[in-house]
């Protein structure tokens, strides 16, 4: 972990962010998340204060226009379609009429700011012009007129691209082009097409003012919006931070607490097994003492009580002065017999044999053919997988679960089909010893102070950090279910 660390720092990267690298390479600093996100609604609002200031000069621009359109069609209406009336008698504008538009053209105030107008018929031929050089000329009806002969009218800046505006073109190079429908009199139908072409001076100046006042609006409204989005983002940006670096100390508190925990854990377990180890040395110097002094003692007495039987069944007569009762004697003799047998079975029982040389399946085997031996019962033993080699802890709590569990069998279930299954899987080792005697009502032996043989082996086998539990049924015998993980720390060796 330190060779990475180092080589981490040599290459100019900490565990918590960039740091200063060797030489003169400079690495630029990280944004803050408020900072980011600032960046990003910046370039947001200027898109968006771009987008709405374009749509809204756009709409500025159309309104000014349809106004002026408007103003256009109120003065066709009012003093250019009386002098157009008889075309629709005649389909023929006179000389005289014609005269009184050039003088309307000239002598009225919106006549003066006309550049050019034209009279269309509906077919598209030019009847009157302030141009006449296309006077009489027919021409594809264009979009503006088309609309005005159903109507409706309709303006827009043109760039004098078409063949009849060439004496426009020379004069500038846009203009305002508007199309009014000419109505008769009384029956609202249209007659002709009015054509006026206006200077956009006055109109671009219009239209850049209400442009400037709608882009200091927009803008105006934006920067507030920013400003109020900043204050906000901002003040987040500290609770978060705040509240990062309270979760960070929370972390490594519970850090730290996780370590101290496993450690604990770990002494726990060492402890655990120091302690089976122990209590196996414990075990081992009572089966001692048990052998060496009571036992030795009732064997003594036995060999004495055997001679003096002897000697007794010379007396002739039963309570003769120097003689013993026979029956007594042979009631003490076999009492004492009983007693020998047992303090030797208590006594080899509770020393386990020397297993630090045996595998875990020689061991297995051997508690077996001990019990075998000594209950003259049969044992079915099935092992799979079993490691060569594994913690002393380990042998020692199989030794003693598979001891008191087939005493359990024998003792409360007559050895019927006395069963110990051992396999290994992903390192867990999992026991089952059973028989089909006649069983038990778990629900009651939920008490396990009182069932002295099933809480020692829980106890041995979650002291290791395993796992145990059994499973009866009246008339369906009894499982008895053990799970170890076999990298145990072995502690003291016993």
């Amino acid at each position: 972990m330190e060779y990475l660390s180092g080589k981490r720092k040599a290459l100019g990267f900490g565990f918590f962010g960039a740091v200063a690298p060797p030489g003169n390479i400079q690495t630029k600093p990280r944004l803050t998340l408020s900072q980011r996100f600032m960046l990003a609604s910046l370039v947001i609002l200027v898109i968006g204060m771009v987008g709405i200031g374009r749509w809204v000069s756009q709409q500025i621009e159309a309104g000014v226009i349809h106004r002026t359109a408007a103003t256009t069609a109120l003065f066709v209406d009012s003093f250019v379609s009386p002098h157009l009336q008889e075309l629709g008698q005649t389909g023929v504008l006179s000389s005289e009429q014609q005269q009184l538009l050039s003088e309307l053209m000239q002598n009225t105030p919106l006549g003066k700011q006309i550049v050019a107008f034209k009279v269309w018929t509906l077919p598209g031929e030019v009847l009157y012009s302030t141009d006449p050089s296309v006077v009489g000329r027919t021409y594809p009806l264009r979009e503006g007129q088309v609309l005005a002969v159903i109507g409706q009218v309709s303006s827009k800046i043109s760039d004098l691209e078409e063949d009849e505006n060439i004496a426009q073109r020379s004069i500038r190079s846009q203009l305002l082009e508007t199309y009014s429908p000419v109505r008769l009199n009384g029956t609202g139908r249209v007659i002709a097409v009015a054509e006026f072409y206006q200077t956009i001076d006055d109109l671009q100046k219009e239209i850049a003012g209400a442009r400037r006042r709608s882009w200091l609006v927009v803008g105006a409204a934006m920067l507030v919006i920013y400003v109020l989005l900043a204050g906000f983002v901002r003040g987040a940006s500290h609770t978060i931070q705040r509240q990062q670096i309270k979760l960070s100390d929370q972390v490594a508190q519970l850090t730290e607490l996780l370590g101290q925990n496993a450690e604990l854990d770990e002494r726990v377990r060492r402890a655990a097994a120091r302690s089976a180890n122990l209590n196996e040395r414990f075990l081992r110097r009572i089966s001692a003492e048990l052998h060496d002094g009571p036992a030795q003692d009732l064997g003594l007495a036995l060999l004495r009580l055997d001679h003096v039987v002897e000697h007794s069944a010379d007396c002739p007569v039963a309570g003769q002065a120097g003689c013993s009762n026979n029956a007594e004697l042979e009631t003490v003799q076999a009492s004492i017999q009983r007693a020998l047998a047992e303090v030797r079975a208590i006594s080899s029982g509770l020393g386990v044999p020397q297993l630090e040389n045996l595998s875990l399946e020689e061991t297995i085997r051997r508690v077996v053919r001990v019990h075998e031996r000594r209950t003259g019962s049969k044992v079915t033993v099935d092992l799979a997988g079993l490691p060569e080699g594994s913690p002393m802890p380990i042998k020692i709590t199989l030794y003693r679960v598979v001891q008191e569990a087939l005493n359990n069998a024998y003792r409360h279930g007559g050895g019927v089909n006395q069963l110990v299954r051992i396999g290994v899987q992903d390192g867990i080792l999992e026991l089952l010893v059973s028989d089909d005697g006649p069983g038990f009502d778990c629900s009651e032996a939920s008490n396990w102070d009182s069932h002295l043989g099933l809480a020692g082996m829980r106890e041995r086998v979650e002291s290791l950090g395993g796992q145990f539990y059994t499973e009866s049924q009246p008339g369906k015998g009894v499982k008895v279910f053990a799970r170890l993980v076999l990298k145990v720390e072995e502690g003291a060796d016993g």
